[in-house]
């Protein structure tokens, strides 16, 4: 499997470029700004976007969105409990970012879904607590897991903003460190990459967990 990332937006957020080996086609997780670059990149490999598959709808995650999908016509696969957020965006957009044009989801996921894309088979996973109706995305096969705003390099998901709350996020990634092999490797949607045996050791918020 081949991932780019790419780090934009003041939030400095990472927006995920994936395809399996060979693949034509290929997946962006969480486009959320810079649309141009994010294009480019699309111009670059060759490659036709298959879908854009967001985590969640803050909007540090989806401000490209509209332009990527309108440029491209790639279906937008969101959160089905978040899709009323990603259709009015504006209405949920902090003081002091940027607009972002609103987008009506072209499928909506709960969890529990497979997708097969980009030559890639992906488990959609429930994971709430930062924001309702956050997901994650796992291959299984590359022991890779998308976790947007989830778990991060000795850190986790923030739960003061509307709509978390931290002990959902703890059963969440009570959930994926219980499923998931410890050498899964996180591509996070903030930070560096890491794994969860790695985040279940060293991360100061999952002590709880560190004997699991």
């Amino acid at each position: 499997m081949e991932v780019r990332s790419f780090t934009v937006g003041p939030l400095s957020e990472n927006t995920y470029l994936l395809r399996g080996d060979g693949s034509a086609t290929a997946v962006f997780v969480d486009p959320g700004d810079e649309a141009p670059r994010l294009l480019a990149a699309l111009d670059e490999l060759g490659v036709t976007l298959e879908a854009i598959l967001l985590t969640h709808t803050h909007i540090d995650h989806v401000g490209a969105v509209a332009p990527v999908a309108r440029a491209t016509g790639a279906p937008v696969y969101c959160p089905r409990d978040e899709a009323f957020v990603l259709a009015d965006i504006a209405a949920w957009t902090p003081f002091g970012f940027p607009p972002a044009e609103s987008y009506d989801a072209d499928e909506t996921l709960a969890g529990g879904e497979r997708l097969t894309l980009a030559g890639l088979e992906i488990d959609v996973i429930s994971t709430p607590g930062h924001s309702p109706g956050h997901l994650s995305f796992s291959i299984a096969d590359q022991q890779a897991l998308f976790s947007g705003d989830v778990i991060f390099q000795q850190s986790v998901g923030r739960t003061d903003l509307p709509g978390a709350d931290g002990a959902t996020l703890m059963r969440s990634i009570a959930h994926l460190l219980d499923t998931l092999p410890d050498d899964t490797r996180v591509h996070p949607g903030h930070m560096s990459t890491t794994t969860l045996g790695r985040e279940r050791v060293n991360n100061p918020f999952l002590a709880q967990f560190a004997a699991r």
